[in-house]
């Protein structure tokens, strides 16, 4: 057998896949419905896929289903994010410290090579190339943990963030504060000095719900649809 030779992949995860880069893009708004006959004439694909990639996506709560009206994309919550994040704290302080010690130069490597994917993203304005990018330049740093539950989790969660990443990405403040801390968490992953890196991972995550509060109150102002919070502030 040729090695050279990939399998296709499915339709549904040609849809799934499709369906995630609109999402973290921005194509689709907070409160939109997605409709599974239009989805399918614009994929050129059955009924079928879309509607098992959106249970998938519901699954992963980007999207909630309404009887007898569909699929809905999820509207942005500070309470929700709130959440997300400490549970990020918790669980990314786990992954890092376990997998600290297995860390390698492939890993190393993996993470300056995501930092610069995701400057050539921002130079192009690709948010769904830099939130891509993202994902790989931290889960170099996790995936060292080995510990496939967690990785899971951790996963689903940012699976779950992914359409607040997109509006906090839309700001090039947001950017350019990302791109000195990712320096940051890399220096001291490649001095070897976890404690630094713990307290780096732990900046880099605060600065995002205040940024992000701030991206999500602009958002409402243009009409996009939130639900409200109940926190008055972040603990």
């Amino acid at each position: 057998m040729d090695k050279l030779f990939q399998k296709p992949p499915t339709a549904q995860a040609a849809v799934l896949t499709e369906l995630r880069r609109r999402l973290i893009a921005g194509i689709f708004s907070p409160g939109e419905q997605l409709r599974q006959d239009v989805l399918a004439e614009e994929l050129g694909v059955s009924r079928v896929p879309v509607r098992e990639a959106l249970r998938t996506l519901e699954g992963e709560g980007q999207l909630i289903y309404e009887p007898h009206r569909g699929y809905f994309v999820v509207d942005l919550n500070l309470d929700e994010l709130v959440e997300i994040y400490r549970l990020r704290d918790l669980l990314e302080a786990e992954a890092t410290e376990v997998g600290f010690p297995n860390l390698t130069a492939a890993d190393l490597a993996l993470m300056a090579q995501s930092m610069a994917q995701m400057r050539a993203a921002m130079k192009h304005d690709d948010v769904a190339a830099l939130t891509a990018a993202n994902r790989r330049f931290h889960f170099a740093l996790y995936n060292a943990c080995r510990m496939p539950r967690l990785l899971r989790i951790l996963e689903q969660l940012w699976d779950a963030s992914d359409p607040y990443r997109a509006v906090y990405f839309c700001d090039v403040d947001n950017r350019t504060l990302m791109h000195r801390e990712h320096v940051d968490i890399y220096e001291a992953a490649r001095s070897g000095d976890l404690r630094t890196l713990q307290r780096r991972l732990v900046e880099h995550r605060t600065h995002a719900v205040p940024a992000l509060r701030k991206a999500l109150a602009k958002s409402d102002t243009r009409g996009i649809p939130t639900r409200p919070s109940r926190s008055a502030a972040v603990d």
